[in-house]
């Protein structure tokens, strides 16, 4: 149980480090923030590049850009019509602009290491989630954020979906009763699912394999629905489609000899905002963002099975599969007094149904459906409301916004079943850093 790691601190530096979310966004109030962003690839200069200027020119102002590939964060520069700064090394980027918040959005493998530099150098911190991949940088960034003072954000957009949101509510005002188990099956396609075997995801040092990148969205949404931590958990997955399984294999998709013949072939020139980005600044690192999906040195799960027990007694069956024909997902909620259940079943937008449903059923009652618009874009209108929440914030009446332990307690879920994986046996997330879980989420 190489990494099973049994840290003690003191309680004090412990309490330090739990953010009241009821203090979300005080940070991020004050009007013309200096925003310093590292990493410029496809989410930085979408997600937090084009749509925060889009939205918020007149309260933020970008003072610096930072990438370790130099051609990268030159071509972000001009994609954004930014005049700031461009930097490959943080420390100097930190020390010459001194942002108020800096946003970090590199590979999930050195988020810490952002996120730590930023605290020490007096930044607030927006983080994409992951907030890092494995229990001793989830300790790091914890005893940084107690040592510095300043806050660590983590951008858990799927918390702010009407879809989602309404789910919270009906479980919170008690419509099934105390939940007692949880029944949730998330299904990645043969072409989103597919992209995270292209890319730097394929490899578990870079990831922490999807258990932890992409789960731990899932794994948070349990957390705040459950209003609980989690305790315990055990798993298991294997690789049976991607990597070592193809018939044959290349570099990447642009010179492969089989490209007619490879239903995962994926024509990445077709795409001029990833040519720009990843393509021409290949020289630089050789990163290449249409790798072959059947590497031989793809070492992460893309099936995958786990079973949780939370701190309050719920129950939680979860999996996750990323080469299934449709995208989306199943969700039930089993109460003492009904049930609650919802899915999401992605389409083409030409394809889709203008809301979603949510089934709630009571004992010995009647079945009521409830429909919700879902014609807002960006994750259903969730990353319009994220960036509000930490640009422009008000009051937070579904506690949707998200600190440094709601970014620590979803890493380690994924963590622990990785963990769980390898050894075979049950992980109890105490056992992995100083935060210890409560009945009730955000207890110290």
């Amino acid at each position: 149980m190489h990494r099973r790691t049994f840290i003690h601190h003191t309680g004090a530096a412990v309490a330090a480090s739990l953010i009241p979310e009821s203090l979300l966004g005080a940070a991020l109030s004050t009007p013309k923030k200096k925003i310093a962003m590292v990493g410029t690839g496809h989410r930085g200069t979408g997600m937090w590049g084009v749509e925060v200027l889009k939205e918020y020119a007149d309260s933020v102002e970008f003072v610096g850009l930072c990438d370790k590939n130099l051609g990268r964060v030159k071509t972000a520069q001009k994609m954004l019509k930014l005049s700031c700064p461009t930097y490959t090394n943080i420390d100097q980027m930190l020390k010459a602009v001194k942002p108020d918040i800096l946003i970090v959005t590199t590979m999930d493998s050195n988020h810490h290491e952002m996120i730590v530099k930023g605290l020490y150098y007096g930044a607030d911190i927006i983080t994409e989630k992951p907030m890092t991949t494995d229990e001793k940088k989830c300790q790091q960034i914890i005893d940084a954020e107690a040592k510095y003072g300043k806050k660590v954000y983590v951008t858990f957009n799927y918390r702010y979906s009407p879809h989602r949101q309404k789910i919270y509510s009906l479980l919170h005002d008690g419509e099934i009763g105390k939940v007692t188990s949880v029944d949730f099956h998330w299904y990645l396609d043969t072409s989103h699912g597919a992209d995270y075997f292209r890319r730097w995801h394929r490899k578990r040092e870079n990831s922490g394999s999807l258990l932890v990148h992409k789960s731990t969205h899932h794994f948070d949404l349990l957390n705040w629905w459950l209003n609980s931590d989690p305790q315990e958990v055990f798993a298991y997955g294997s690789l049976e489609v991607y990597g070592k399984n193809g018939p044959f294999r290349s570099t990447n998709c642009r010179p492969c000899p089989h490209k007619g013949e490879c239903k995962f072939y994926f024509d990445m020139t077709k795409d001029a905002r990833l040519m720009k980005l990843y393509a021409d600044n290949e020289a630089y690192d050789g990163y290449q963002r249409d790798g072959c999906v059947f590497k031989e040195d793809i070492d992460i799960f893309d099936k995958m099975a786990v079973q949780i027990k939370y701190a309050n007694n719920v129950q939680v069956s979860y999996s996750l599969t990323a080469y299934s024909p449709y995208e989306g997902y199943r969700i039930s909620f089993n109460g003492t007094k009904g049930k609650l259940d919802a899915w999401i079943h992605e389409k083409q937008p030409w394809e889709m149904e203008k809301f979603d449903e949510i089934q709630l059923t009571k004992n010995f009652g009647k079945t009521e459906y409830i429909r919700i618009d879902n014609t807002e874009a960006g994750h259903g209108g969730g990353d319009l409301r994220l960036r509000k929440q930490l640009f422009n914030p008000g009051e937070d009446p579904y506690k949707q916004g998200a600190g440094s332990r709601d970014g620590v307690m979803s890493c380690l879920i994924g963590i622990a079943a990785r963990i769980s994986i390898d050894i075979g046996m049950p992980v109890k997330i105490k056992d992995l850093t100083s935060i210890t879980p409560h009945p009730t989420r955000g207890s110290i």
